[in-house]
C-alpha cells in the first residue's frame, strides 16, 4: 500500500470497463472505447493539455481540471501502452501513441 496515493481521471463504462471490446491496432481503446472519453476530449482543460485552444467549460471541465491538478504521474497498464500479449517480441514498438504520448506535458 502506498500512503497518499490517489487514483483519479479514469473513465469507465457502467459495467466497469475502461475500454471497449476487441482492442486492436485500429481500435486502441477497443470498439466504441472513444465514447467513454467523449465527456473529456471537448473540455478546455483537455484541449490545453494537448496544446490546443478553445474547449468547453462547465461541470465536465471542472472535473477534468480537478483530475489533473497536482498530477504526479501517469501510470499506464500494458493494455494502455500497446496490444502485445505475452513476451515483448520487438523492441522497436514504442506504444499506441508513438513518440509523443498525450500523457506528457
Amino acid at each position: 500500500m502506498m500512503p497518499g496515493l490517489l487514483t483519479i481521471d479514469f473513465s469507465i463504462s457502467l459495467d466497469g470497463y475502461g475500454a471497449g471490446p476487441s482492442q486492436s491496432l485500429e481500435n486502441p481503446l477497443g470498439v466504441g472505447g472513444h465514447g467513454l472519453h467523449d465527456w473529456l476530449v471537448d473540455t478546455r482543460t483537455f484541449k490545453r493539455l494537448i496544446g490546443s485552444e478553445g474547449g468547453d467549460t462547465g461541470i465536465d471541465d471542472d472535473f477534468a481540471a480537478r483530475g489533473l491538478a497536482n498530477l504526479g504521474a501517469w501510470i499506464l497498464g500494458r493494455n494502455m501502452f500497446g496490444p502485445v500479449r505475452g513476451p515483448w517480441p520487438d523492441e522497436s514498438w514504442r506504444g499506441w501513441w508513438g513518440a509523443n504520448p498525450p500523457y506528457l506535458s
